[in-house]
Formats: structure tokens, C-alpha cells, sequence
């Protein structure tokens, strides 16, 4: 079986790394997969990237340019909507030809247009998409937050000036997706359960094929391994416990970064020997601007992107904190619970899958700063250390390893390659 992975970009961003542990899961595990990319990072030979660099960044631009005169040239959210009017025809491509199955990715920003896409679906090959975020059911959004339009048909969207109108961008795009959408032979996976029951209320989606699948981990490469090694490596200091926050960009507003400062803030106020016995350490672009904002002592540790050092960053904190507004099913949860570290975290999204309350991690109450810090306290001082780690990496090993996600997807590309047999 040979299997194309199509995705924007090669490394950057949680789709593009669930996407190369997809990969490298299914070579492991007997199937021929190749990853389509955008924006090739590595010299990685099973990692194939569009021919001509410049039609891709026009295609960006060109998305972007769009996007930017319908907010008025405003920009503000022009980075959270995605209309697809611009992309590259894969069809032409050998990768595309020799392949029993196109599974598509995160393919926003230039990547593939939705002609692009229903070209795609003519060929007569099987699509699987993996969903990881909402946008494939939604008109232009990739998170809808508390708007319940996507359940009846996008309009007067938020992102929009004015909050849009009854045939706004997104109600344009919507119906685009629909036509798109209708007789074709997509069967869509979603990361989390969360994510698979939001897919399934949506109007757009109503009638295909969806099936929940979680993101894997390479178990031999995020692994407990010494503390005292770990954070000299990282270069974090010997003593003392450490409270760890990740993100692409930790100023990201979803991940939640105010609600992490707040809560730090609060327990270096109620207890102030942890100014003397509690480091945190911040992964991420811009995470000088955030540690300026803690009492407490603060290690920025800017982006990383060797995965040894990143594995060496997580053994080193005591826990790991993401308390993002909404989230399917964050990597950096799964990497820290792999390590053997317990996660505290918002009870929202995917992220109640992947984090057992009081035996994993803890679960925080919704946007409660004051919740939030009773886990991180909770965790640090009550729980015991040993008991949480043993839970953590008998979590992932159950859930998340290469073997039972690539078989969970080897059926899905059996079922779909049966049953175009079975019309043709």
C-alpha cells in the first residue's frame, strides 16, 4: 500500500509534526508513505516538497492579499481565517499518481485550494483527511469558539468587520465546501472524540464518514530519562522544581498565556518560598515576554527544534502547563506525559482524553486562574511523583504508540481501497 501525506509545511506547527509521527508510524509498520509538503525543512528523502518554490509563496500571498482586503486592511484575525482560493494541482505529480491513498492534512495557506481538492476527489482515489482543528467543517475559521454557526451554515461571522452579513466570506466559503463536499469520497478522521462530536454537528459535514483517531508518539524517542542529565542539557538548573510551558508561539492568545502568568503569579503571592524552591521554564517564540511577566525565576528557552533538547527540556520540569481556550489534541501534552511528566491543564477541548484527573495530571476548571493554580500546587506538593509518572507513560504506551495508531489507520485505508473496488 502506498500512501501520499499531504501537509503545508514539513515541520512547522502541531499538524506537521503529527503528520511526520504518521508517517514514520506507518513505514514501521509495512506501508510505503511519503509526505507532501509545501515548505521542505530537511533533508528527509520520505518528505517530497512542491516543485516551484515561487508558486508556492504566491499562492500564500495571493490567499493572504484576499483575506486582508475583505477585513478592510485590517490585521487583525488575518492569520485566522483560511478560504482556499489558492493553491497547487498535486494531480500532475508522480507522488500523486503512484499512490493507492491521498490523505490529506493541515493544507491551509497556499497549499491546496478547494479546486485543488476537487481535483483531488475526480481522480477517483481515496481522501482521508485528518481534521486538526474545525475548518474543514466550518466556513472560514479553524476554532469556532462559542459560534454555533457552523451547526447551520456559516454567516455573520466575528472575524469579519461588522460581524460579517447574511452572504459573508464565511457563508461564500461555506457553500463552496458543500459543493465540495457533495458525493465526494472524503472519509474524515479527527484527532480527539472532542473534536469527532464537534465535525459531526456541523451542517457542512452532515452525511460523511467520520472517524476519531488519535496523533502518535515515537516511545523511543520521548522517554524518561535522568532528571539531573536532563537539565544540564537543557541548561536548567540542578536544583529546585520546575514548572514547564509550551508553545509555538507562547503569546499565542488560544494557548491560554494569560491565564498561566495569572496563576504563577497568584501562588508566588500565597507562598513565597517557591520564589526560592520553583523555576519556570518557557518554550516558545517570544517567551522573554512572558517570563518578564512572572515573580518568580524564569528561564525563556526560545524556540527549539532538536528533538533530543526538547526531550531534555520536559524531563527536566516537574510538571508541564498549557491552559489553552481550546485545543483537539495538543502534541506537547502527549510529549510531556510520554517523558513521564503530569500535565495540568483547562477542562476543555480534546484535552480531558488525554489528561486523567488526580492520576495524569489535573484538570483545571474552565479560564479559572485560581483552579489553575491549585493543580500546579496539587501536582508539586500533594501528588505522589513516582505514582503520576507510572500512570503517564502507561497512558501513552495504551493510547498513543506508533502500532495501534497505524493499524487503526490501516484499516480505514483497507476500507476505502475495498470500496472503491466495489463500485468500480
Amino acid at each position: 500500500m502506498r500512501v501520499l501525506i499531504v501537509n503545508t509545511s514539513e515541520k512547522t506547527g502541531g499538524a506537521a509534526v503529527a503528520a511526520n509521527r504518521l508517517m514514520e508510524a506507518l513505514i514501521n509498520n509495512g506501508v510505503k508513505a511519503k509526505m507532501l509538503v509545501g515548505d521542505k525543512q530537511t533533508d528527509e528523502i520520505s518528505v517530497v516538497p512542491l516543485p516551484h518554490k515561487w508558486a508556492v509563496k504566491w499562492h500564500f500571498l495571493r490567499e493572504r492579499l484576499s483575506i486582508f482586503l475583505r477585513l478592510h486592511l485590517q490585521k487583525k484575525h488575518l492569520f485566522e481565517i483560511d478560504i482556499a482560493n489558492s493553491g497547487s494541482d498535486i494531480t500532475r505529480l508522480p507522488e500523486f499518481k503512484e499512490a493507492d491513498v491521498i490523505h490529506l492534512n493541515w493544507i491551509n495557506q497556499g497549499m491546496l485550494s478547494l479546486n485543488n481538492i476537487r481535483k483531488i476527489v475526480k481522480s477517483g482515489k481515496p481522501v482521508v483527511w485528518t481534521m486538526h482543528d474545525l475548518w474543514a467543517a466550518t466556513g472560514i475559521c479553524h476554532y469556532a469558539r462559542t459560534c454555533p454557526s457552523f451547526r447551520t451554515g456559516c454567516h455573520n461571522c466575528t472575524l469579519l468587520p461588522l460581524h460579517g452579513s447574511a452572504n459573508d466570506l464565511s457563508r461564500q466559503i461555506w457553500e463552496r465546501k458543500k459543493r465540495l463536499y457533495q458525493g465526494s469520497n472524503i472519509h474524515f478522521v479527527t484527532c480527539s472524540r472532542w473534536l469527532e462530536d464537534q465535525a459531526k454537528q456541523s451542517a457542512l459535514l452532515s452525511g460523511q464518514r467520520i472517524t476519531a483517531i488519535p496523533n502518535t508518539i515515537d516511545t523511543r524517542i520521548f522517554c524518561p530519562i535522568d532528571k539531573k542529565e536532563a537539565r544540564l542539557k537543557a541548561g536548567l538548573p540542578a536544583e529546585g522544581r520546575i514548572i514547564l510551558f509550551v508553545s509555538q508561539k507562547v503569546t499565542d492568545e488560544r494557548k491560554g498565556v494569560v491565564y498561566f502568568i495569572d496563576a504563577l503569579n497568584r501562588l508566588a503571592e500565597k507562598h513565597p518560598e517557591m520564589k526560592e524552591n520553583t523555576a519556570v521554564a518557557v518554550l516558545g517564540g517570544c517567551s522573554e515576554e512572558v517570563c518578564q511577566q512572572l515573580q518568580m525565576p524564569s528561564y525563556p528557552l526560545g524556540y527549539v527544534s532538536d528533538d533530543s533538547k526538547i526531550v531534555s527540556i520536559y524531563n527536566s520540569a516537574d510538571v508541564y502547563v498549557l491552559p489553552s481556550l481550546e485545543d483537539n489534541l495538543p502534541n506537547t501534552i502527549m510529549e510531556a506525559t510520554a517523558c513521564g511528566v503530569p500535565s495540568v491543564a483547562f477542562r476543555v477541548g480534546g484535552i480531558p482524553e488525554m489528561i486523567d484527573h488526580k492520576r495524569t495530571g489535573y484538570l483545571a476548571n474552565f479560564k479559572d486562574a485560581t483552579d489553575l493554580a491549585e493543580g500546579i500546587r496539587w501536582t508539586l506538593n500533594d501528588a505522589d511523583k513516582n505514582t503520576l509518572s507510572a500512570a503517564c507513560i502507561k497512558k501513552v504506551a495504551h493510547n498513543y504508540s506508533q502500532q495501534s495508531v497505524a493499524m487503526r489507520y490501516i484499516e480505514v485505508y483497507n476500507e476505502l481501497i475495498a470500496l472503491k473496488r466495489y463500485i468500480i
